[in-house]
């Protein structure tokens, strides 16, 4: 905390720090993406680049993922301390408290177990009380932090939002003066603002009284400012996502913007007189099961990758790229200050290849837990599952011949008939070992007996974005035919960290889906970026930590960025968990490859 307070106002067309005209050249950056130990660095290349000012959003569901648990702000979800480093780095700071923050992540901030409460799922982002009251609950306890680190109290947090492009969404406008009404009465006294994308409707529906608006936009800047200024006459114009690169989906190329091009949008920006948040400045990652996914224009999904560099000027790994250079040069010739010197890159890992030497098969692992008995298969949500997989089980009578479908499928699921695997089916068919079904359906053929049917669903991202917004995981029903099979016993196994794998029965590496192990020793720690070279799709640990998704068999990302401060001199171990047929090796590579 400073003793220095700041108060950020605007005078008709330009924004006063402390009475003198000001532009804010501020930076998007995700401490929930970027581990705590590595916050000072990033922020470091942030100041570097020329910015004045740190925007973050606020993850609710990073910090309350289980609904029985207390908001944890330790270690990487220290909130607090991420914003007195940014002060003590003399940057000012934009919060973006959601409650709902896009972002291309997981349900959009939105906690999972809010869609196992009917009344809230029907009314997300609106002013319904069944929603509202769990928001309430949650500004409760996470507005104190924000509040003590205000501006005008010696911190240098200078402005909140109040929501997220609510106009891309709806236009319940009782519900933002609620968020509006709730952030001031519980302490927030700097600048209140929304974000909108650039159009009428987006604005209309998005803009609150006693707010000023801001707009997002990756190029255009003069329609847009023109429009902003046509709703929003004598106030100054500042895109508060100016997309200088983009994020990517599995199945996709990656994604990338010429840094001369972003460069130009920029300086013209800033010699107009707006001010600008680089979205994104730094982007990276999306470690564990966070990645979001959207819908495309058929309903069909589209989950985004672990890697979240969003081609941005500072790479996921924090080198200063092409558009660095570039941008940083505009921001110094506009502004005539000498950036801050740039920190030196951290060590890399040499490369190597090891092999996995010992493995435990999936359904072994899933057999230690207490099964869920249910009539009906149960949502993830209900089970109590942020993200994972689940083994739905059930048996079938023989004789028989008929089609298993499933319904509600929103995810992978392999359907496997006493032991064996007979189909794998996708919500979408960017994988061609998870063809998309109409009915997500497989024919079978029983003998007499009694069989038995287990439908292992393993999640993707929910949706974090527009009207598919509270995406359920796991299964709707199960049927043969016409008939509805009853009578589960449910095994969920939550991702969000490396499982409990003390007790299960490792063995020699087999070809079945399933946990694989090995150890790397290292002299000194690095950063790495892990290849899963013949593997198809799953997870990686390393000292228990999840680092994401891989999926060889689509595009585009090949390597997992592993930061140093997850190595530990000496042994390290890594786990994968492979859902469909596995390698023998994992590759330290010295560069990342993301497409």
């Amino acid at each position: 905390m400073t003793t220095e307070r700041i108060e950020i106002s605007y005078a008709q067309d330009h924004f006063l720090r402390n009475d003198e005209r000001h532009q804010i050249i501020s930076g998007a950056l995700h401490y929930f993406r970027i581990p705590a130990a590595l916050w000072e660095d990033r922020l470091r290349r942030l100041r570097a680049l020329g910015c004045n000012t740190v925007e973050t959003y606020v993850a609710w569901n990073f910090h309350q993922p289980h609904a029985a648990r207390p908001a944890d702000f330790t270690g990487d979800r220290d909130l607090g301390r991420f914003l007195d480093l940014a002060a003590s780095l003399d940057l000012d700071i934009l919060v973006r408290p959601g409650p709902y923050i896009c972002a291309e992540w997981d349900n959009g901030g939105l906690p999972a177990w809010l869609l196992d409460d009917h009344r809230a799922l029907d009314a997300l982002r609106t002013s319904d009380p069944g929603y509202l009251d769990h928001v309430d609950n949650w500004f409760d306890t996470l507005l104190p932090i924000i509040v003590r680190r205000q501006a005008d109290r010696g911190g240098r947090v200078v402005g909140v939002q109040v929501e997220n492009e609510y106009g891309s969404y709806g236009n319940d406008h009782d519900y933002l003066a609620h968020l509006r009404d709730g952030l001031i009465e519980r302490g927030v006294s700097v600048m209140l603002f929304t974000s909108d994308g650039p159009s009428t409707l987006m604005l209309s529906g998005g803009r609150v009284p006693q707010t000023l608006a801001t707009v997002n936009f990756g190029s255009r800047q003069q329609e847009a400012f023109a429009l902003l200024d046509s709703q929003q006459p004598d106030r100054p114009g500042i895109c508060m996502e100016f997309w200088n690169g983009w994020f990517d989906h599995w199945g996709t190329e990656h994604h990338s913007r010429d840094a001369d091009d972003a460069a130009a949008e920029l300086q013209a920006m800033l010699a107009a007189g707006r001010s600008v948040n680089l979205y994104m400045a730094h982007g990276g990652t999306s470690f564990g099961t966070w990645a979001g996914a959207n819908l495309g224009p058929d309903g069909d999904l589209q989950p985004t990758i672990t890697s979240y560099d969003y081609d941005a000027p500072i790479a996921e790994d924090g080198r200063s790229t092409d558009k660095f250079e570039a941008f940083r040069r505009v921001i110094a010739e506009h502004t005539g200050l000498e950036p801050d010197r740039l920190p030196e890159p951290g060590p890399v890992l040499a490369e190597r290849t090891v092999p996995v030497t010992e493995s435990v098969a999936l359904d072994a692992v899933l057999d230690q837990l207490d099964a869920v008995p249910s009539p009906t298969p149960e949502r993830f949500e209900r089970l109590g599952l942020h993200h994972g997989v689940t083994r739905y089980r059930t048996s079938i009578a023989g004789p028989i011949a008929g089609r298993v479908s499933l319904s509600g499928l929103a995810d992978l699921a392999d359907i496997v008939v006493d032991g064996s695997v007979v189909g794998r089916l996708g919500r979408s068919a960017i994988d061609a070992a998870y063809p998309a079904a109409a009915d997500h359906g497989v024919d079978l053929e029983l003998a007499d007996g009694d069989h038995r049917l287990d439908v292992v669903v393993h999640s993707l991202g929910r949706v974090n974005f527009g009207p598919g917004l509270g995406d359920r995981k796991g299964l709707g029903s199960v049927r043969l035919d016409y008939q509805h099979l009853f009578g589960f016993e449910q095994a969920a196994l939550d991702l969000t960290a490396l499982p409990d794998l003390s007790t299960a029965p490792w063995a020699a590496p087999t070809d079945a889906a399933g946990f694989f192990r090995t150890t790397v020793t290292v002299d000194t720690t690095g950063d790495s970026y892990l290849e899963l070279p013949g593997w198809q799709h799953g997870y990686l640990f390393l000292n228990g930590f999840n680092l994401g998704r891989y999926w060889n068999t689509v595009a585009p990302q090949r390597t997992l960025y592993a930061p140093a401060p997850l190595w530990r001199q000496g042994a390290n171990e890594l786990v994968i968990l492979e859902f469909g047929h596995p390698g023998r090796e994992l590759a330290l590579r010295s560069t990342p490859d993301l497409g």
